[in-house]
């Protein structure tokens, strides 16, 4: 009999198929050895890597019929193969049967059970603690430091540092998870104390921990922590340089925005990968350096490093931002490759890049291929809707969205906002204003109150429009009353114009174009003494005109174009073709307002 349960028992291993293992257990049945301490653990162990729901209630199943009194090893390699499905909720099953069957834990069980937790919903590590503490394992290292981390992944910071302080033996795993938790958290200056305690008292600092230390520096935008940790640890030899510490080199220089930085970095480091290409892509299109993006594409594909999700979806922001089509074209066709994977963030990437480039027959197309689609996929086909002019679309897409019972953030309400601005509909963006904090329970955030004003003073709701302003919660900004002021000189209404004029000037004093816009009111009502007075003050405060940019792609190459710039080698043809649009314009009955050119 030992030696057919051995030879079942060898039966049983990861790629064995789901109904083979059934047949095993239905064998154990009627061997009458269903119950035996090692085989079902064995069985179950086999069957939770498959991750299908069905399989996972069969495994379920099992647990539940445990009977039999098994060890706690036995129990703790259960509890890790259902940690590591899409039912991690089913480890915890398994540690209430177990303590059902009164099997006690030890110090391996509670740091594997608590790996169950990153995936889980409804995260409650604390009734686990009470346990640690029942059975006096509170105190052991390795239970503490796991702790800390899934407390801190969970949000309890407190719980955390009070778990950490107190630790009997604080070493540099428990130090760095309560690093680290900070960060996740965005508590960027509790982690840089945190680090900077760490060293005074002696904790030898690691890789991870560097790591760490330098995510903190990028998210406080603290460039000189983020040197003298560069400087102290890793150009001193102290920890090793590899690509994990040099692509958070590259990632927290980025984010300080001291991109030249992080290139010497990338270009210094003896080995890269995909994540290290990623961070450098990544943080050009955050440093708003879309072109260079695009070029770190080019050599990293002449490296032969294939791109992945996230740097294939930091290129389409960049081509979405310069309106490069045709190299958009490109970025999709390699997308719909066979090796490349095409999720909601690629997916999302795609919709957004055709709606920004004019295409929004396309992202439509794009958008109603896509299996699933979340908020962000969404949002960015209603604002893609809402910067084409399409504010009844716009509407229709929040509607469906609401429809499939996907909640809306902050950002949707922005487009849909806008779009209601741009045709008018001023009962439809008031609902959606007012459902915002009513429904949704959003706090409506500075830009929301901008489209707000922006919808009721093109519509001419001056007045209205005004009282917005004054009872928002917060003070208002100069893109508010740079609106208001354009509304107003839109309206020809004068004593509200210069109300929001006056605002404009004291907020925003080195922008020039609110000067020009607060001029333009006063030309519009023949007030050219006021006009001379603004362009005066304007030119004894030194503000200049910014120059105006424009990019065009033609053939897949990117050419850019500043006002009056006459730089370029086309630029006699381009100029000669302006005024002969320009004449053909006149000849069509077009008329230009003289009062507006009082600059």
């Amino acid at each position: 009999m030992m030696m057919i349960v051995s030879t079942i028992l060898s039966l049983c291993h990861k790629d064995t198929t789901f109904n083979h293992l059934k047949q095993i257990h239905s064998r154990l049945i009627t061997l009458g050895s269903s119950q035996n301490d090692c085989l079902l653990p064995k069985l179950l162990t086999s069957i939770a890597p498959t991750s299908k729901p069905s399989h996972l209630a069969y495994a379920s199943f099992l647990i539940e019929h445990v009977q039999a009194p098994t060890t706690t090893r036995l129990w703790n390699s259960i509890i890790t193969a259902f940690s590591k499905t899409s039912e991690p909720h089913l480890s915890l099953v398994s540690y209430s049967t177990m303590r059902r069957n009164g099997v006690v834990p030890d110090q391996h069980t509670f740091p594997l059970l608590l790996k169950a937790f990153p995936k889980l919903d409804n995260k409650d590590p604390f009734q686990f603690y009470a346990h640690t503490v029942k059975f006096g394992l509170n105190l052991d290292q390795f239970v503490s430091n796991s702790f800390i981390s899934v407390l801190c992944g969970c949000g309890y910071l407190e719980a955390a540092h009070q778990v950490f302080v107190e630790s009997t033996e604080k070493d540099v795993i428990g130090w760095t998870a309560l690093v680290d938790g900070y960060v996740k958290n965005s508590h960027a200056l509790e982690a840089m104390k945190c680090f900077v305690e760490m060293r005074l008292v002696g904790i030898r600092v690691d890789e991870v921990t560097v790591v760490s230390a330098l995510s903190a520096a990028g998210m406080a935008g603290d460039v000189w922590f983020g040197r003298w940790v560069h400087g102290f640890y890793v150009e001193a030899g102290r920890v090793k340089w590899d690509v994990y510490v040099g692509s958070a080199h590259v990632d927290m220089y980025m984010k300080c925005g001291r991109h030249d930085d992080a290139r010497k970095v990338f270009s210094a480091m003896p080995s890269r990968n995909v994540v290290s290409w990623s961070v450098l892509i990544a943080g050009y299109v955050q440093c708003e350096k879309f072109k260079d993006a695009l070029l770190v594409l080019k050599c990293m594909v002449l490296e032969d490093v294939k791109p992945n999700q996230s740097t294939l979806s930091s290129v389409l922001t960049s081509c979405a931002h310069l309106g490069v089509l045709d190299q958009g074209k490109l970025i999709h066709g390699y997308i719909y490759r066979p090796n490349v994977q095409v999720n909601t963030l690629l997916g999302t990437g795609l919709v957004d890049m055709y709606a920004k480039c004019g295409c929004i027959e396309k992202a439509l197309s794009v958008f109603n291929t896509l299996p699933s689609k979340d908020v962000f996929t969404w949002t960015a086909m209603i604002n893609g809707l809402a910067s084409h002019g399409d504010a009844l679309g716009t509407w229709n897409f929040f509607s469906r969205m609401l429809q499939n019972a996907v909640l809306p953030n902050e950002v949707t309400f922005m487009g849909v906002l806008s779009g209601c601005a741009h045709r008018g509909l001023v009962h439809e963006g008031r609902k959606a204003f007012r459902s915002m904090k009513q429904v949704f329970h959003l706090e409506p955030h500075v830009d929301h109150y901008g489209c707000m004003v922006d919808l009721l003073g093109r519509a001419g709701y001056l007045e209205e429009a005004r009282q917005m302003i004054k009872d928002m919660p917060m003070v208002p900004t100069a893109g508010i009353w740079g609106t208001f002021l354009s509304s107003c000189v839109i309206h020809k209404n004068f004593e509200l114009g210069e109300l929001a004029g006056s605002h404009l000037i004291k907020l925003d004093s080195n922008h020039s174009g609110r000067y020009i816009l607060f001029a333009n009111l006063y030309s519009t009502w023949n007030k050219w003494k006021a006009a001379a007075g603004i362009r005066k003050l304007m030119k004894g405060k030194g503000v200049e005109k910014i120059p105006g940019y424009s990019w065009i792609e033609v053939n897949g190459a990117m050419f850019e174009f500043a006002a009056f710039d006459k730089s370029y080698s086309e630029s006699d043809r381009i100029y000669l073709m302006l005024d002969i649009m320009l004449v053909q314009m006149r000849l069509s009955g077009y008329v230009p307002d003289i009062k507006l050119f009082a600059f």
